[in-house]
């Protein structure tokens, strides 16, 4: 019996420390904001954002401004938060359903790292993409065999979904 409760105080416990965690993140991204993001924690969901990141400089993605929902599961920090594109982007790391292939939303996630650290991670993945270990087979052969014509594509692309109509 007493076994039992203790298991239930763990329980409960934890998720007052997750709430805490994912309250200090929201504060600081919100007083603090990182340059080239716009974090919006959802106001009827305090484990849900609403993320516009404009895209690096120096890469096809320039001048973009692209729609992401970043959400934190119930075993956060010690589970990585699910992270995707809303808006459609032409990148070998990033499916067409807008998911990302990135080490630290996986099997490198570590509990100190922070909302800020995956969207920094993310940026950096659209300045450095990486072919050899694809989302989207299709576009990282064609990133592979002919770099030009993927730049080109990744450019169009942005134009076409990321870029705000004037």
């Amino acid at each position: 019996m007493e076994m039992r409760i203790q298991k239930v105080y763990m329980v409960k416990y934890a998720k007052f420390n997750s709430f805490k965690r994912i309250f200090k993140e929201t504060l600081l991204l919100l007083q603090d904001p990182e340059p080239g993001f716009i974090c919006s924690p959802d106001p009827d969901n305090y484990r849900y954002f609403h993320i516009t990141m404009d895209g690096p400089k120096d890469t096809p993605y320039a001048g973009g401004n692209f729609q992401l929902e970043l959400f934190l599961p119930d075993g956060y920090p010690m589970v990585p938060p699910k992270v995707r594109f809303l808006t459609k982007i032409y990148h070998p790391n990033i499916d067409s359903l807008g998911r990302i292939c990135l080490d630290i939303l996986k099997d490198q996630w570590s509990p100190a790292l922070q909302i800020r650290k995956v969207l920094i991670s993310i940026q950096v993945l659209l300045s450095v993409p990486n072919p050899d270990d694809p989302l989207s087979d299709d576009v990282a052969e064609i990133w592979k065999t002919n770099e030009k014509l993927a730049l080109e594509r990744a450019r169009w692309w942005t134009e076409i979904y990321a870029c705000k109509k004037k």
